[in-house]
Formats: structure tokens, C-alpha cells, sequence
């Protein structure tokens, strides 16, 4: 398992009790000037908005509740929800409306702030099945006579190379294959193509071994 250092005293304050106060004045120490998010990240500046959204977000996990926030560019919202998120000490399920957002969280985002607030989380992303490339399927194609294109061809020796060194076989990381590159959906599977148990490559699949990553 990740660990980091051991927290921040003033990020170690925040908590899921349900003391307002007591998460305000911390989250202020951390948004604040000078604070710890301005000691970890040059450039970081203090923004009103950004902290009494996090204030919010604390609050509401601290409730249990649910809050529709809303705020306008450049307020910060990323780190005003994943401050507090990260704070919480459970697991947290954080969606996003793309898979760019998401890759940017994952990659950038959340080990910024992680590292900035030196809390001891671990990190997984999970995306849907089709993100993955299949080992069945790309044995399946690589063993094709015909593919349609030549292009095709290129790119599925590209993509077996990629399935052999990679760890978490996620095409987004696979730059010299275009996204919506043809190949694709040969290489990968769906709910009703997927053999589950009964594929020979269960125990070495991206797909199980991203949701085990998650539910650890």
C-alpha cells in the first residue's frame, strides 16, 4: 500500500465529527495565506470563494448531507472538493463528466494535493470496461488474417506491445493509437463479449484488477 508522510498538524484537524467550527478554522490554516497548500505549491494564492466552498463540502460530508455547489472560473474548485475529500478518512467515490477530468485528477490533481496536505491515502482509478484493453480479444485479433486496414495492423502491434509492458492496460495511456482508432473495439471487451471466470486470462485482467484496486 501508498503511504506518504505523516499529515500536516493543521490538515490532521479536519474532521468528519461534525465540528464546524473546528473544520473551518483548519481549512483556513490550509486555503489560507501561507497556509499549508501555499507552502507545498508555489503559485497557489488564497481565494475566499474556494475556501468557504471547501468549508461546504466539509460540512456536508460531515452531515452526511448532499450539496449542489456551483462556482464560476478560476475559484479552485477542484481543490476545494478534493481537500476535504481527502480529509475525510473513508473511502470517497469521486466521478467526473469526462475521462479527461478524470485522468487529470488522478494523474496531476489529486497527488498534488495529496502530497501537498502529506496525508497517508491511496489512489485508484477506475473507468469503464471498454478503457481496458482485453488479453482475449487481442489474442483473438492478433491472430486474424485480415484486418480491415493496414493502419489497423500497425496499430494491434502496437497495442499487444503495450498490453505485455503495461500495468494497468488502460488505452488512454497508449498516445500513439488514436482514441477513436478502429482497432478498438476488437482489443476490447463489453458486458456480453466479457467470459468472466471462464476466460483463461481472468487472473491477469485490467478490468478486475482495476475494480480490485478500487474496492480496497
Amino acid at each position: 500500500m501508498e503511504r506518504a508522510a505523516e499529515p500536516a498538524p493543521d490538515a490532521s484537524a479536519v474532521s468528519s465529527s461534525g465540528d464546524a467550527s473546528g473544520n473551518n478554522g483548519a481549512l483556513a490554516a490550509i486555503f489560507g495565506d501561507g497556509g499549508t497548500l501555499a507552502r507545498a505549491l508555489p503559485g497557489f494564492r488564497f481565494r475566499a470563494q474556494q475556501l468557504a466552498m471547501a468549508q461546504a463540502v466539509a460540512a456536508a460530508i460531515a452531515a452526511r448531507g448532499t450539496l449542489v455547489a456551483e462556482a464560476g472560473t478560476g475559484t479552485g474548485k477542484t481543490f476545494a472538493y478534493l481537500v476535504p475529500a481527502l480529509l475525510y478518512g473513508g473511502k470517497v467515490i469521486i466521478s467526473t463528466g469526462t475521462k479527461t477530468l478524470q485522468d487529470q485528477l488522478f494523474e496531476r490533481d489529486l497527488p498534488l494535493v495529496r502530497d501537498g496536505l502529506r496525508v497517508p491515502v491511496t489512489l485508484a482509478l477506475l473507468k469503464g470496461r471498454a478503457n481496458y484493453v482485453c488479453h482475449h480479444h487481442l489474442e483473438r485479433a492478433s491472430h486474424e488474417d485480415r484486418l480491415p486496414s493496414r493502419e489497423d495492423a500497425r496499430h494491434l502491434q502496437k497495442i499487444i506491445a503495450f498490453a505485455r509492458a503495461s500495468q494497468r492496460g488502460d488505452r488512454a495511456l497508449l498516445a500513439d493509437v488514436p482514441e477513436h482508432a478502429a482497432i478498438w473495439p476488437l482489443v476490447t471487451s463489453t458486458r456480453d463479449t466479457c467470459l468472466g471466470q471462464n476466460c483463461a486470462y481472468y487472473a491477469d485482467c485490467f478490468v478486475m484488477k482495476a475494480r480490485k484496486e478500487a474496492l480496497d
